[in-house]
């Protein structure tokens, strides 16, 4: 799978460690073998995870600003935790409300032996950091509105809103909460997927 994986990142200007490509495949691989007793995702096939959900999340590592970041929403960990095997400098908050998926992070945690990961099981409303955050990221949530109604209290004053999307959603940012402001929209190119990708980012107006 290693080969499969270096084959992928050749095909982008990601700069990746041995140790780095050790760990997104062993994620893989315990993400496989997870799934198959707690249904984390539809994604089944282990080549098919490596473009989908590994490589999917990679391709946003080049545009995280700052230091600490918190994945909303993270399911079984994206796209937090190739996010940070990429930032062993920067921290990472993967929240989850389901018991399975926390789980499965700290699982993974532990054996990829990362430090700069903290799993917090938590509906993201209820979730109150004393510190806040450089980046809110979030690759599940429905609607761009959605995402800042449910985070608008997680960033600093100058943080950022990463919302990975397929199609750019064009409606969506056009009627966006006058309170924020679309910074960049990001065309994302993920070898071999199928389908558009984005990376929409987003700020508070002071």
């Amino acid at each position: 799978m290693i080969n499969r994986l270096e084959a992928l990142l050749a095909q982008t200007s990601l700069v990746v460690t041995d140790i780095q490509k050790q760990q997104l495949v062993a994620l893989v691989t315990l993400l496989h073998k997870w799934n198959k007793a707690y249904n984390l995702t539809s994604v089944r096939d282990p080549d098919d995870m490596l473009v989908k959900h590994i490589m999917d999340s990679l391709v946003v590592s080049p545009y995280l600003e700052g230091e600490r970041f918190i994945d909303v929403g993270t399911g079984p960990g994206l796209p937090g935790l190739p996010l940070a095997i990429m930032n062993p400098d920067k921290e990472f908050v993967l929240l989850d409300s389901l018991g399975k998926r926390m789980r499965f992070i700290t699982q993974a945690v532990h054996e990829l032996k990362l430090t700069n990961v903290t799993p917090v099981q938590s509906r993201v409303e209820e979730y109150h950091p004393e510190i806040k955050f450089d980046g809110v990221l979030s690759r599940a949530f429905a609607s761009l509105e959605d995402m800042l109604h449910w985070c608008k209290h997680l960033p600093k004053p100058d943080g950022l809103f990463y919302a990975l999307k397929g199609v750019k959603p064009t409606g969506e940012i056009k009627t966006l909460n006058t309170k924020f402001k679309l910074e960049v929209a990001h065309k994302l190119t993920v070898p071999e997927l199928e389908g558009e990708r984005h990376l929409i980012i987003m700020s508070e107006i002071k």
